[in-house]
């Protein structure tokens, strides 16, 4: 996927300043993974054991933890979906029913976050709560 999917796509897009942070999944772990992403991102690489100390499990920081899992999942199982195909249909009309004013609402939440991160010089963000 990384070499199909992922770098190709990143050469159609400007990233001079993007940084890529790795989870801490076992198969995004391994030697040959590790190397591909820093030949592609060099020290713009947060990596799990790696030079930047940010942990990859900071779902206070990623909105996929903070505000898509939950909300897709609160939304996909209201009618208590009884087969497959009724489950890939809700996730589908879910996810198609997310509006740009909804995640503008998510990345201004975000910068908020990291904001509060960077004052705190890294501390827990308890005083921080999503509101939609």
């Amino acid at each position: 996927m990384i070499t199909k999917f992922f770098i190709p796509e990143l050469n159609n897009q400007d990233v001079q300043e993007l940084w890529f942070q790795q989870d801490g999944a076992t198969c995004h772990t391994a030697r040959a993974t590790i190397d591909l992403l820093k030949d592609t991102f060099g020290d713009r690489l947060i990596p799990r054991f790696g030079p930047v100390n940010w942990p990859p499990r900071s779902c206070d920081l990623k909105p996929l933890d903070y505000f898509l899992w939950g909300y897709v999942k609160s939304l996909v199982y209201a009618d208590k979906p009884q087969t497959l195909d009724h489950l890939e249909d809700n996730i589908r009309r879910v996810i198609a029913d997310i509006r740009p004013q909804m995640l503008e609402k998510v990345i201004e939440n975000w910068t908020s976050r990291l904001d509060y991160i960077r004052a705190s010089r890294g501390s827990p963000m308890p005083e921080i709560i999503f509101k939609m």
